[in-house]
């Protein structure tokens, strides 16, 4: 059974939305698996802050499970209870996706068939297209950027299994076809219209086709150069890092980031951070030192 997901957080029922998602972004940033490999503990506990998230993150989830509607896990605790609405019920179900494949909305004739139906559907006997139904739907940040599969049930049951295309955005549009109401005097059935939300990553960050992240170096790595391993969305490479490399610089990856719509692929964008050691022992000091007094070298003074 899974844990009360305040108590996973570490947060009082009463926290804003914005107190849940720093304690939960500070959590992810601790036990992110890319930082422990080979941890699986800290694999488990990612997992376990993530799905907490996904209950009390969601404003929906979270009116749902302070009344006791839903468990920790996300189920319901009626049976026959339903989570899956229209866009009327504000916030809308998160997890629904479907086969049906990813498309931009349509021309500006759905808007009028939600309301209406297609010509003829208010005639006496004249077959109609039935009205398009609209949902939402939230993945995480790798599954849009990867593709992968899921498995939802649609709200009148029927399950599907759903492959995610890489590359998906915020605020895209999934088109099911068929899947809205049903059409009048055996007219076609609409579409079902799915809004997606991608969460946010601790690590990474889309910037069009761009990703960014950030890479921590130590002294003598910004200083000597260095050949470092960097995450990237698709796994871990080894970067190689020039000599006298500063905060901020960046380095570009060729092909790792998003893939677009005409079939090629953005960079991944990595922004160096030198990071000086929490104890700086007396060799170092002293060399240090030494050097400073030799030398003249002010940075502040190549600041336009």
């Amino acid at each position: 059974m899974a844990k009360d997901p305040y108590m996973v957080l570490g947060v009082p029922k009463t926290a804003s939305a914005e107190d849940l998602k720093k304690a939960y972004r500070k959590l992810v940033k601790l036990h992110h698996p890319d930082l422990h490999p080979g941890d699986k503990s800290a694999t488990e506990r990612f997992k376990e802050i993530s799905a907490a998230y996904d209950i009390v993150g969601d404003e929906d989830k979270r009116k749902k499970f302070d009344s006791g509607e839903i468990d920790a896990e996300g189920q319901p605790k009626q049976p026959g209870q339903q989570y899956y609405r229209d866009f009327a019920n504000r916030g809308g179900a998160r997890h629904y996706q479907s086969q049906a494949g990813f498309e931009d909305l349509g021309d500006v004739s759905d808007l009028f068939s939600d309301l209406f139906g297609t010509a003829g559907t208010r005639g006496g006997g004249a077959a109609g297209r039935g009205r398009n139904v609209h949902y939402q739907l939230e993945i995480d940040f790798l599954t849009a950027a990867n593709g992968g599969q899921t498995r939802i049930t649609l709200p009148d049951g029927k399950p599907l299994n759903v492959a995610i295309p890489e590359g998906v955005a915020e605020g895209q549009t999934i088109r099911l076809k068929g899947l809205g109401q049903p059409g009048r005097n055996n007219g076609p059935a609409g579409d079902a219209l799915i809004e997606v939300h991608v969460r946010p990553h601790p690590v990474f960050e889309r910037k069009g086709d761009d990703v960014t992240s950030e890479l921590a170096l130590s002294i003598d790595e910004a200083i000597l150069g260095a050949k470092v391993e960097a995450a990237t969305m698709r796994g871990r490479v080894v970067v190689s890092v020039p000599k006298a490399a500063s905060s901020g610089q960046v380095l570009r990856l060729k092909g790792k980031g998003f893939k677009t719509k005409a079939g090629a692929v953005g960079d991944q964008l990595i922004r160096l951070k030198i990071v000086s050691p929490k104890i700086v022992d007396a060799e170092l000091e002293a060399f240090l030192t030494s050097w400073r007094e030799r030398n003249a070298y002010n940075p502040r003074t190549e600041v336009p």
